[in-house]
C-alpha cells in the first residue's frame, strides 16, 4: 500500500485529567509510547494510531477503555497486561485537517453514560471523561508522486495535570522500528502497510510545553512485506494478477469520487506508457555510448588520432573536402609504428603493430573479466537464458540490478574491443532489461508486482534487440517468440513503442556513421533466381551442422567481427580492393553494370583465408561463450554463416561463369551479366547459422531484412531459416539458450514443447500414496508446532486442512508469509507465546485461561488451484504453462492427497525424456 508523507513539526499533547468518583483507577496517568500515521488505503485515507500506557496510583490493571474522536466512539485495544492500549482511526485524505484533535478517554461506566446520553438526545459533554488527549496536527502532505515509500512520524510531548497540582513533563520519542496497527490480531499481517514507530528511548525533562518542539530522527528498518518472493523462487502469477485487478478496480471506483481520484486514475493508466518511454530513451542512449566506446577502443589497438585522441579511425580520417572514407590512405591517423617514427611496412613495424595489438587486447580482456569477477558476477555471458527464465516467472535477485547494468555496459565495451569472438547484441538485451527493472520501481504498479513488472521487461527486451541490430520490428518479434512467457496484447503495443523510441534515439546518436540505422546495409538490389532456393536450403542445413560442432596473421580474424560480416555481405564494385573482389573485370564507368568474370588469384587466396578464419572463429566462439565476460552469440553466429555463405556464393558464381549454357543459368542469366550475388549467399548463410543456434524463425527473418535493408530477399531468408529449424530439431530440439537454462537448473517450462506421455497426477504428486504429508490444521496447532514444521521441512508452502483425520482441504499458505506473520506477532504482541493456537478461521474456540490465539486467516489462500489424482499429466502441464502455477494441490473426493510443484513437473518431464531429473535445481 502506498503511504503519504506527513511533515509534523509539532504534535503537542495536553492531557487534562479530572478527578472522578470512579474508584477503579485512582489518579490516572498517561504515558505515550508511540504515534503512527500511515496511509492504509492507497492514497485515500489517513490512518492515525496512538499507543499509550495507563498508570493508576492504586495499581489497578486490565480496565476497559473507550475513546471519542471527532464524534466517533472507538474501543481502545489493550495490547498487554500492563495497561498498554492503542487507539486508531482513519480520516479521508481530503478531510484530514490540520489543528487539534481532541481524544476523550472513558472507562466502562463513563462510556455507558455517554451512550445513554446519545440515545436520550442529551448533551454528551455532561459526562466527564477520564482523560482528554489533544493532538496538534500542522497538516498533511498532498504533493506529487515522488516515491511510494515515505516515513511518517509524530513528535509528541505530554503535559499531565492532576487536580489542583500542575506537573509539566516533556516526553520525546525516538522512533526506531516499524509496527502495524494492532487493533486486531489479524491486522498484524498487513505488513505491506506498515509505517509505525515504536519508542526505543524516552527522555523526560522538566521544561515548558511550549518549548518542546524538536524534530525526531526516524531510523526504520524495512520489513519485507507479504507478497514478495525469496531469491531463486518462482512467482505466483495468479496471485499477482489478482492483486493488480483488485488495485485497478479500486482506482476505477475512486475515479468518480473526486478530481483527485480522477488524476490518480489517469496517472495509473499512462504510467505503463511513461515507463516504457523512459526505458526506450535510456536504452537508446546506452546502446549509442557502447557502440561509440567499442569502436574507439577497437581502433586503439591499431593506432591513434594525434590531433584528437578521442576520435576513432573513421572520425579522424574524415575531412571537410572528403566524400568517401579510405582507411588505408589517411594521413591524420597514425598507426603505432608511425607513432614511433617507423614506416608502415616492414618486419620492425609489423612487430610493433603485433605487440600493441596483443597488449591492448589482453588488457581489455583482463579488465573485463576482473570487473565482472569483483563487482558483478551476474554481468557475465549473454544474459538471454537468464532473461528468458526471469520472464517465465523466476526470481534472481541482483541479476537486473544497477551494478549489473554498469559492469555489463563497461565490460561489454572492453570485451568487444579485445577482439574476442563475441557480439554485443545478446548483452544489449540484458542491459535493456536492467534499465527496465530499475525504472519499474518508479511506478509501484510495476515495481511491487512481479507479474506486472515482466510486462516492462518484455518491452525492454524488444528495445534491446532494436538497438542491437537497428531492427525495432524484429525486436518486438524476438521478445514475443524467443524470450517472453506472458505476452498480452497491451504488452505487444508497449514493446513496439519502446523499441521505436530506442531505435529513434540510437539513430539520432548515429553510431554507425551513415545515413542508415542498421549495421550491415546492402547496396545491391538484384533479383534472386528461383533455382537458387536449392543452395539456400543447403546453406540452412550446413549452418546447423556447423553449429553442432561450435589469429593475427589472418586479416579476416584480425578485423572485428562486424567489419568482416559487412565485407562478406557487400558486392564487389569499382571501389572494392579486397582480395575477395580480385576478379578479372574491366570497368568502363563507375556505375556500369557488373559483369560476370573469372576469379583472380586474390579470390582463391581469400577463400583459403576464410576457411582458416571459419575454423578459428568456430573454436574461439565455443570457448568465448563460456568465458566470464559479457558476451553474445548473435554476431559470431552471423559471422560463421556469412563465411560459409560467401564461399558457396563464389562457387555458384564461378559455376555460372564457366558453364553459362546449363539450363538453370541459360534461362535466367543474360550473357556476360553477373546474375549471382555472393553477398546474398553470405546473408542467407548468416541467417541459417543463427537460426540453427537459437531456433528462431519469424523474428530471425525480420531481423535479417531489417539488419541489411534487403526486403527483396525475404523468401531466401525464410527458406534457410525453415531448413535450419527442421534439421536442428532433428538433431536436438534445444537451442543454445534453452540448453543453458537446463545447464543452470532453472525451472523453465517451455510453452513450445509438447507433453505426449500418458501419466496421471497421482504418479507425480508428493508425497506418494500412504506417505505422510506435511500440513497445517485450521485451528489445532500451536505456534510451537508450526515453528517445528518450518524447521523440519523446506517446502515453499503448506496446505491447510480441517483436521488430520478428515483431510478436508481449507486452503494454502506460503512459507514466507507464515514466517513473517509469526515473527511480527512475537515482536508486537507481548501475550503471544509458543503455546498460542494458530487459527486460520474466523472462529475463536480458545479456552479463557489459554494464551491469546494467533489469527492468520489473512495470509491463507482459500481458493488454491486443485486437481484430482486422476487428472492426466498432459492437462497438468498445460495448467502450469498457461496459468503460471507454482504448485497445485491433488485431492480425491475433497480430501487432500498431495502437492505437485513446478519442480516435480519438470523432473517428471525430464525423466520421461531419458534425461537427468536431478538437473532441475530450483522450484
Amino acid at each position: 500500500m502506498n503511504k503519504i508523507v506527513f511533515s509534523y513539526a509539532l504534535a503537542s499533547v495536553l492531557v487534562s485529567v479530572a478527578f472522578a468518583t470512579d474508584k477503579v483507577c485512582q489518579k490516572p496517568e498517561i504515558v505515550a509510547s508511540s504515534y503512527v500515521t500511515e496511509d492504509a488505503t492507497v492514497l485515500t485515507n489517513v490512518a492515525f494510531t496512538m499507543q499509550f500506557v495507563l498508570k493508576c496510583s492504586d495499581g489497578v490493571k486490565g480496565i476497559s477503555l473507550y475513546a471519542e474522536v471527532e464524534g466517533k466512539l472507538l474501543p481502545a485495544a489493550r495490547l498487554s497486561a500492563d495497561n498498554k492500549y492503542q487507539i486508531s482511526w482513519t480520516e479521508d485524505i481530503k478531510k484530514a485537517r490540520s489543528g487539534d484533535y481532541y481524544i476523550k478517554l472513558y472507562d466502562g461506566d463513563k462510556y455507558n453514560a455517554v451512550r445513554k446520553a446519545i440515545r436520550n438526545g442529551e448533551d454528551r459533554d455532561s459526562v466527564n471523561p477520564l482523560a482528554v488527549v489533544v493532538l496538534n496536527n500542522p497538516g498533511v502532505y498532498l504533493g506529487p508522486w515522488v516515491n511510494s515509500e515515505f516515513l511518517a512520524a509524530f513528535l509528541a510531548s505530554f503535559n499531565i495535570k492532576y487536580g489542583d497540582t500542575t506537573n509539566t513533563e516533556d516526553v520525546r520519542l525516538r522512533t526506531g522500528r516499524r509496527e502495524t496497527n494492532l487493533s486486531s490480531d489479524d491486522d498484524m499481517l498487513d505488513i505491506n502497510h506498515h509505517t509505525s514507530h515504536h519508542s526505543d528511548n524516552m527522555l523526560s525533562d522538566c521544561v515548558r510545553i511550549d518549548d518542546a518542539s524538536s524534530h525526531i530522527s526516524v531510523d526504520s528498518d524495512d520489513i519485507p512485506g507479504i507478497g514478495q518472493y525469496d531469491d531463486f523462487h518462482t512467482i505466483d502469477w495468479q496471485r499477482d494478477i489478482a492483486r493488480d485487478r483488485m488495485r485497478h478496480r479500486y482506482i476505477v471506483k475512486k475515479k468518480h469520487d473526486s478530481i483527485w481520484g480522477l488524476i490518480k486514475g489517469a496517472h495509473d493508466a499512462w504510467s505503463g506508457w511513461l515507463c516504457v518511454l523512459l526505458v526506450g530513451l535510456f536504452t537508446g542512449v546506452a546502446a549509442g555510448v557502447i557502440d561509440i566506446g567499442a569502436s574507439w577502443m577497437t581502433d586503439l589497438k591499431f593506432g591513434i588520432c594525434p590531433q584528437a585522441f578521442w576520435l576513432n579511425k573513421e572520425q579522424c580520417c574524415w575531412s571537410y573536402n572528403e566524400t568517401t572514407f579510405d582507411g588505408g590512405n589517411c594521413s591524420q591517423w597514425w598507426t603505432w609504428p608511425e607513432v614511433f617514427n617507423q614506416s608502415k611496412y616492414g618486419a620492425g613495424p609489423y612487430t610493433i603493430s603485433y605487440l600493441f595489438y596483443t597488449a591492448w587486447a589482453l588488457l581489455f580482456a583482463a579488465l573485463s573479466a576482473s570487473l565482472v569477477r569483483m563487482f558483478a558476477p551476474y554481468a557475465c555471458g549473454s544474459g538471454i537464458p537468464e532473461i528468458k527464465t526471469i520472464l517465465s516467472g523466476f526470481i534472481i535477485r541482483g541479476y537486473l540490478g544497477k551494478w549489473t547494468l554498469i559492469i555489463k555496459s563497461v565490460g561489454l565495451i572492453l570485451s568487444v574491443s579485445a577482439g574476442l569472438s563475441l557480439g554485443k547484441e545478446g548483452p544489449m538485451v540484458h542491459i535493456a532489461c536492467c534499465i527496465g527493472n530499475i525504472f519499474s520501481y518508479l511506478f509501484p504498479k510495476y515495481g511491487r508486482n512481479e507479474a506486472k513488472k515482466r510486462e516492462i521487461l518484455s518491452a525492454a527486451a524488444a528495445a534491446g534487440v532494436s538497438v542491437a541490430f537497428g531492427a525495432p520490428i524484429g525486436g518486438v518479434l524476438f521478445s514475443l517468440e524467443e524470450v517472453s512467457y506472458y505476452f498480452p496484447l497491451k504488452t505487444l503495443w508497449r514493446s513496439f513503442f519502446c523499441a521505436l523510441i530506442a531505435a529513434f534515439v540510437l539513430r539520432s546518436i548515429n553510431p554507425f556513421g551513415n545515413e542508415h540505422s542498421v549495421l550491415f546495409y546492402v547496396e545491391y538490389n538484384k533479383p534472386w533466381i528461383f533455382f537458387e532456393l536449392i543452395p539456400f536450403v543447403i546453406l540452412g542445413i550446413i549452418g546447423v551442422i556447423v553449429t553442432a560442432v561450435i589469429g593475427y596473421p589472418n586479416p579476416y580474424t584480425r578485423m572485428s567481427t562486424s567489419q568482416l560480416i559487412y565485407l562478406l555481405f557487400s558486392q564487389c564494385g569499382v571501389s572494392n580492393a579486397d582480395m575477395l573482389c580480385d576478379y578479372n573485370r574491366n570497368f568502363t564507368a563507375v556505375k556500369s553494370a557488373i559483369e560476370i568474370a573469372a576469379a583472380g588469384p586474390g579470390v582463391y587466396k581469400a577463400i583459403w583465408l576464410l576457411v582458416l578464419a571459419l575454423i578459428l572463429k568456430l573454436i574461439m566462439t565455443i570457448f568465448t561463450f563460456g568465458m566470464k565476460v559479457p558476451c553474445g552469440l548473435f554476431i559470431p553466429s552471423l559471422c560463421l554463416g556469412a563465411i560459409i555463405g560467401r564461399i558457396v556464393g563464389i562457387g555458384m558464381e564461378q559455376l555460372a561463369y564457366n558453364y553459362p549454357h546449363i539450363w538453370m543459368f541459360s534461362e535466367e542469366c543474360s550473357m556476360g551479366v553477373d546474375c549471382i550475388t555472393p553477398g546474398l549467399y553470405a546473408m542467407v548463410g548468416a541467417a541459417a547459422v543463427l537460426g540453427g543456434v537459437t531456433r528462431m524463425t519469424v523474428s530471425l527473418v525480420v531481423i535479417m531484412f531489417e539488419l541489411t535493408g534487403g526486403v527483396r530477399y525475404i523468401v531466401p531468408l525464410m527458406a534457410a531459416a525453415m531448413a535450419s529449424k527442421w534439421v536442428g530439431d532433428a538433431l536436438g530440439k534445444q537451442g543454445i539458450y534453452d540448453a543453458h537454462i537446463g545447464l543452470n537448473g532453472y525451472p523453465f517450462l517451455d510453452s513450445k514443447d509438447e507433453f505426449q506421455h500418458t501419466t496421471l497426477a497421482a504418479d507425480v504428486m508428493q508425497p506418494k500414496r500412504n506417505e505422510a504429508l506435511h500440513v497445517l490444521t485450521q485451528d489445532s496447532m500451536t505456534v510451537e508446532d508450526v515453528e517445528n514444521l518450518l524447521k523440519e521441512t523446506e517446502h515453499n508452502g503448506f496446505p491447510v486442512i480441517v483436521s488430520k483425520e478428515s483431510q478436508y482441504l481449507v486452503g494454502f499458505v506460503l512459507r514466507r508469509d507464515l514466517n513473517l506473520a509469526i515473527a511480527n506477532a512475537k515482536r508486537m504482541i507481548e501475550d503471544i507465546s509458543r503455546q498460542s493456537l494458530v487459527i486460520f478461521t474466523n472462529g475463536n474456540n480458545v479456552q479463557s485461561h489459554s494464551p491469546p490465539p494467533l489469527k492468520l486467516k489473512k495470509i491463507l489462500d482459500m481458493a488454491p488451484i486443485t486437481i484430482t489424482d486422476q487428472t492426466p499429466m498432459e492437462t497438468v502441464v498445460d495448467m502450469f504453462r498457461k496459468l503460471g502455477l507454482r504448485q497445485t494441490l491433488v485431492t480425491h473426493n475433497g480430501r487432500l492427497l498431495g502437492v505437485i510443484t513446478k519442480k516435480d513437473v519438470l523432473r517428471h518431464v525430464k525423466q520421461l525424456d531419458n534425461e537427468d531429473p536431478n538437473s532441475v535445481l530450483f522450484n
